[in-house]
């Protein structure tokens, strides 16, 4: 293990980019799941369980395969599945290879909700986030993304950081979680290394 005098702290350039990252990603998901909650029949979960669905040629995916899609634990996806299912926007059907597997599938009334639902979310996503940014920077952020994600899609200690890792991806849900998270006590930079909390 690691002593505080052995940690690398983040310079100044290294954590603009770290909390910029994480400030921008938990202010979005909150907006967005907002946004689709107020302007459609789903919520953000139920949203992106249907596009995950919905990417899919068959429109059909195993339940490991949607917590891998979503960064969710399996039993999230059991619970989301199961509300779902309650209001009849998917339907489980057996798996032929394995008797004990399920295929979530979308029904027609997810199908009618996700059509209805996507082109304001698109909007949403294309106002807040494609318009101000320029191409080149849209290319930037692209490819920085790739290369973490396949650090993490490498990475022995994934497993041991997956609770953290799904936090993070899932994002909050409302803007008041937005407004608790807007700022976080957690520094990692270097002109703090008495503390790794400040104050109240």
């Amino acid at each position: 293990m690691k002593t505080m005098g052995e940690v690398r702290w983040l310079d100044e350039r290294e954590e603009r980019a770290w909390r910029a990252l994480q400030f921008m990603q938990l202010r979005l998901s909150g907006r967005l799941a907002a946004d689709v909650a107020a302007t459609s029949e789903l919520s953000y979960a139920d949203y992106v369980v249907l596009v995950a669905l919905s990417d899919r040629p068959d429109g059909r995916a195993r339940m490991f395969e949607l917590a891998e899609v979503l960064g969710w634990e399996k039993s999230r996806v059991s619970h989301q599945v199961a509300r779902m299912s309650g209001r009849g926007m998917v339907r489980k059907e057996r798996c032929g290879k394995d008797r004990r597997g399920a295929f979530v599938v979308a029904t027609e009334a997810g199908r009618r909700a996700i059509e209805a639902a996507a082109p304001h979310h698109v909007a949403m996503v294309r106002r807040l986030f494609i318009e101000p940014l320029t191409p080149a920077e849209l290319d930037a952020i692209a490819s920085a993304a790739e290369k973490v994600l396949a650090v993490l899609a490498t990475d022995p200690d994934e497993d041991a950081g997956a609770e953290g890792s799904r936090a993070i991806r899932s994002g909050p849900t409302t803007d008041l979680e937005v407004a608790q998270v807007d700022h976080p006590r957690l520094t990692v930079s270097s002109d703090r290394r008495r503390s790794t909390h400040q104050g109240s």
